[in-house]
């Protein structure tokens, strides 16, 4: 798939910056939106991006410009024809999903590789409804596109094993680092860090500290680099609730996963975070930031309430064969940027005291979200 032309479907946030990576990469890409003020704006955000590199002598004005000749702009699908892969990254409903491949099975020819952004619909679903079904995968990157090096390369049950080679030497072409995942709800990511988000919330509902203090917690004793409540309004509380509802309700209600009526409140206000200035946080009026209550027994507490969690998490994605222990330890370092791989941080700590962790709030809900998974019970029964 060597420097074949890429096309990708949607100039949102993601698509552009999937564009602006394979251009980067020396691929001519076609930039597909119907929505032309939307593609607008992508090519001129290209431009400022590409100006503040040669500003900052990343590259030169002259590679600049080659870059950027190499993106086309347009709203006509027809121009795919001669793509090798197209990449979809439109709004995650399956039925609109459906409508766009079925539609691009009509242009493209028979060996070009249709491919979905999604992060956590189902890819079995989406390449059903292409007469070659054995083409599609999923590619999953991770915003900002340009900056972030994960991408889930996600096959379907009907994914031909070459079209999955291609793609993983593809993507490595491009300096990012690939992980093959099963296709299940969320992957490896999205699946694994739930915790970090629900767990925080459960915390916060039972009234044992506020959103500062739990962001406290996990920054200043976990290391991480944003606590859970800033990242969510980062992320959009309506973004990370839809994807929390959609792994909850893809896992046949699986409590691990059940979403938060705190956050569902926060959307439904429209208190997304930073894009609405008020999330958690209230981001129009710096007199209002929340103190957190720095107590460090508290702290490790929360720390490590949601941290097992994570850990239990990574155990069972292990388990259930989702990816491979390496591939989940790049997945959380590379794509959510957590201190260390899960695996090797819980080693660190004692799988013996995670194990207790867990059995003692499982002991005290008796809920199965708190259920150990079996393969961390048996590391921790043969002291691996």
């Amino acid at each position: 798939m060597d420097k074949i032309k890429v096309g990708v479907i949607g100039a949102g946030t993601m698509g552009a910056g999937i564009a602006q990576v394979a251009a980067q990469s020396g691929h001519e890409v076609y930039l597909i939106d119907l929505n032309n003020e939307v593609l607008d704006k992508a090519k001129i955000s290209h431009e400022k991006i590409f100006l503040r590199l040669v500003e900052k002598q990343k590259i030169t004005l002259q590679e600049s410009d080659n870059i950027l000749k190499k993106i086309t702009y347009s709203s006509d699908y027809s121009i795919l024809k001669d793509a090798g892969i197209v990449i979809e990254a439109i709004v995650e409903r399956l039925d609109v999903k459906h409508k766009v491949f079925a539609s691009l099975e009509t242009i493209v020819s028979d060996d070009c590789v249709l491919a979905s952004n999604t992060s956590s619909l189902s890819i079995a679903s989406i390449g059903s409804v292409l007469k070659k079904s054995s083409r599609s995968l999923g590619i999953h990157f991770f915003n900002p596109a340009p900056l972030m090096a994960l991408v889930e390369v996600v096959p379907g049950i009907q994914t031909e094993e070459n079209i999955v080679d291609q793609v993983m030497t593809l993507i490595k072409s491009w300096s990012k680092v690939p992980v093959l995942v099963k296709d299940t709800p969320g992957f490896i990511v999205n699946r694994v860090a739930r915790p970090f988000y629900g767990e925080a919330l459960r915390i916060y509902e039972e009234g044992i500290a506020d959103f500062a203090t739990i962001d406290w917690a996990m920054t200043e004793i976990g290391g991480f680099k944003m606590g859970p409540f800033t990242l969510m309004d980062y992320i959009g509380n309506d973004v990370n609730y839809a994807v929390t509802e959609t792994v909850f309700t893809s896992f046949y209600y699986d409590p691990r996963f059940k979403p938060s009526f705190t956050q569902k409140r926060h959307a439904e206000a429209g208190f997304l975070g930073r894009k609405s200035g008020r999330g958690y946080y209230d981001y129009s009026d710096s007199s209002k930031d929340l103190k957190p209550l720095v107590d460090y027994q508290l702290g490790e507490t929360i720390f490590m309430r949601i941290f097992c969690m994570l850990v239990n998490e990574a155990y069972d994605a292990l388990f259930m064969n989702v990816a491979s222990l390496s591939d989940i330890e790049l997945a959380m370092t590379k794509g959510v940027n957590y201190p260390k791989g899960l695996f090797e941080w819980s080693k660190e700590i004692g799988l013996r005291r995670i194990l207790s962790v867990l059995e003692d709030l499982f002991d005290e809900y008796g809920e199965d979200r708190y259920r150990p998974n079996p393969l961390l019970k048996r590391n921790v029964l043969n002291k691996l």
